[in-house]
C-alpha cells in the first residue's frame, strides 16, 4: 500500500509540474519590473509606459486577445493592460494587480509581486481548456495620489464592465504576495487579539474579503485552501477594518461584484511597505511561486 500511495504522489506531481510556475521566470520578470532606470510612479510617464510595454509584450507571447485600456488623468495618459483566455465563454473572472508604485521606490512586493503573478498566469493559462473567460488586468494609478478616487485604473475597468453589462463571476486582486517570515512576532493584526487565532509568524498567505462577499469568493477560497500548496488563512471582516479594502478589489465591490484580495497582509507584516527598502532581494520567491500555483489550480478547478 505505501508503494501505491508513493506512486500516485509521483504521478500527480509529474502531471502538475508541467503547468506550475517557474521561479527562474519569476525572477526574470521581477528584475525587468523593479530594476529600472527610474521609478514607475504616476509622475514618471515614460517609466510607467516602459513597464506597461513590457507587460503587454509578455501577454502577447501567450494570448491572442490583448487590449490596452487608455484613460487620461490630470492631462496624463495611463494604461490598463489586459489579456484574455477562454474567450469563447461569456462569463468571466477578473484577476488583477497594479503595476504603479508609491512614489520613488522599486515596489517589489507592492506590487511587482502581483504583476509577476499575472505574467506567469498568462503563460500557464495558454492552451488550457477553461470553463470561464479569464481576464488578467494590470492596472495603473492604484497608488497615491489617486487611491480611493475614480481615477484608479481598477475603478475605470470595473465601471466599463458594469456599464456594458458584462457577466462577471468574480474578481481576484493580487496585492503584495511575496513577503514571508518565519520569525516570531513578525505578523501583526488590525486587532491585536487576532494573533491568538492566526499566530505571530508571517509565514502564510491570506484570502481577504468582507462579509457577504458572494458565491465566487466562497468557492474560490475553498478551492485555494484545498490545493495545500501554501499555508493559507482566510479573513472575513467588516469593511471598517483597516486594510480590508486597500487595493483594487474595492472598486469591484462598488459595482456589486464578488471580489477578494490575496495578500501577505502588507504593512501588518512587511516593514518595507511604501519604503525604498521594498526591493526584489527581500522577497521569498519559492513561496511567491506557491501562491501563483494555488491561484492557477483554483481557477482551473472552479465549476
Amino acid at each position: 500500500m505505501p508503494r501505491i500511495i508513493l506512486l500516485l504522489f509521483i504521478l500527480n506531481h509529474t502531471l502538475f509540474s508541467n503547468i506550475l510556475s517557474d521561479t527562474t521566470l519569476i525572477k526574470q520578470h521581477l528584475k525587468a519590473i523593479t530594476k529600472t532606470r527610474n521609478f514607475r510612479y504616476f509622475a514618471d510617464k515614460n517609466q510607467l509606459n516602459e513597464v506597461a510595454s513590457y507587460i503587454e509584450q509578455v501577454y502577447r507571447e501567450y494570448s491572442d486577445s490583448v487590449y490596452v485600456q487608455k484613460y487620461v488623468v490630470d492631462g496624463r495618459v495611463f494604461k490598463n493592460i489586459i489579456c484574455s483566455f477562454g474567450t469563447e465563454n461569456s462569463r468571466r473572472i477578473i484577476v488583477g494587480a497594479h503595476y504603479d508604485v508609491c512614489y520613488q521606490q522599486e515596489g517589489a512586493d507592492d506590487n511587482a509581486s502581483g504583476v509577476v503573478a499575472l505574467l506567469e498566469l498568462a503563460r500557464l493559462l495558454k492552451k488550457q481548456k477553461l470553463k470561464y473567460r479569464i481576464d488578467l488586468v494590470a492596472y495603473s494609478t492604484e497608488e497615491p495620489p489617486y487611491f480611493r478616487t475614480e481615477n484608479m485604473g481598477s475603478y475605470l475597468h470595473a465601471k466599463y464592465l458594469y456599464d456594458n453589462k458584462i457577466n462577471v463571476y468574480g474578481m481576484i486582486s493580487l496585492e503584495m504576495i511575496g513577503y514571508f517570515s518565519d520569525e516570531k512576532n513578525s505578523q501583526h493584526y488590525p486587532i491585536p487579539f487576532l494573533k491568538l487565532f492566526y499566530g505571530n509568524k508571517g509565514n502564510f498567505i491570506t484570502l481577504v474579503s468582507k462579509f457577504k462577499s458572494g458565491k465566487f469568493v466562497k468557492r474560490f477560497s475553498r478551492k485555494f485552501k484545498s490545493t495545500g500548496m501554501i499555508c493559507t488563512k482566510r479573513f472575513k471582516c467588516p469593511k471598517f477594518i483597516q486594510g480590508l479594502d486597500w487595493s483594487d478589489h474595492l472598486n469591484y465591490w462598488k459595482f456589486g461584484y464578488s471580489a477578494l484580495m490575496i495578500t501577505d497582509t502588507s504593512f501588518y507584516r512587511n516593514p518595507n511597505y511604501h519604503e525604498t527598502t521594498d526591493r526584489m532581494e527581500t522577497l521569498d520567491i519559492k513561496r511567491l511561486s506557491k501562491v501563483i500555483d494555488s491561484v492557477l489550480l483554483s481557477l482551473l478547478a472552479l465549476v
